[in-house]
């Protein structure tokens, strides 16, 4: 039964952990199939590991996070597996299968919603932040193309920030051309709304909440990546500015 329990949790946080959930709700969610099975469970999670065990037992388990996305219908769907569980909806072994086929879902969108957003969310920043009407079909054009090379690069590189490094400042090379060439006439909020789409706004939200909640190296943690897409995202306008 114990080892059942700590599968449970296992699975739960890993899929929590692996699609960008705050920490606290990681916990809680444990804590409560736990209690919910019979057992206090303990637990200690950060961002690239989870630690579980049973108090006042030596029985501890982990599990490690080595891939993070942001995918809310699966944080979604656990929340509601959780629920069922706790009221006695589903038994301990239904909720571990599903937890398995859960975590062997690909949950995501396709591509071509994934691109149109990101030309939709260029071309409303670029509105939103000052930018004329007449501007947003190619701020809308420029988001949606540079998005399509960043999801192409992603696979390949395998090294973090340096997607959003190099997207950036092809997409800055690109406006600024325009904008030399008379095509483009606000140039800054054009950049503004191109690289909107890769702004980390979950994982700087999510380091706040953590950090409100007492999770400090969780928090921290999330922040300095936050930090450092920001910064890779920056760098690479301003190379183009120095290239172009």
């Amino acid at each position: 039964m114990e080892e059942k329990v700590l599968e449970a949790c296992l699975l739960a946080g890993r899929i929590l952990m692996t699609n960008q959930a705050e920490m606290y709700r990681v916990e809680d969610t444990l804590m409560r199939i736990g209690r919910h099975s019979g057992f206090e469970v303990v637990c200690y999670t950060t961002q690239t590991g989870i630690f579980v065990g049973i108090d006042g037992k030596s029985n501890v388990r982990m599990t490690q996070i080595t891939n993070r996305s942001i995918n809310l219908d699966k944080i979604t769907k656990i929340n509601q597996l959780s629920r069922e569980f706790v009221n006695n909806q589903r038994t301990l072994d239904e909720l571990i299968e599903c937890l398995k086929e859960l975590e062997r879902e690909q949950l995501f969108f396709p591509k071509w919603l994934e691109i149109l957003s990101a030309a939709m969310i260029s071309g409303s920043m670029m509105i939103l932040f000052g930018g004329q009407l007449k501007g947003m079909p190619l701020t809308f054009l420029i988001g949606g193309v540079g998005y399509i090379v960043y999801l192409q690069m992603m696979k390949p590189l395998q090294v973090r920030f340096l997607g959003e490094f190099l997207v950036s400042f092809l997409v800055g090379v690109v406006v600024l051309f325009l904008s030399k060439q008379g095509i483009v006439q606000q140039t800054d909020v054009v950049l503004i709304g191109c690289v909107m789409p890769f702004v980390p706004g979950v994982a700087i939200t999510n380091s706040v909440r953590d950090l409100l909640a007492g999770h400090l190296l969780s928090g921290v943690s999330r922040m300095s990546e936050a930090t450092m897409t920001a910064c890779a995202i920056g760098f690479g306008i301003a190379f183009a500015f120095q290239v172009v």
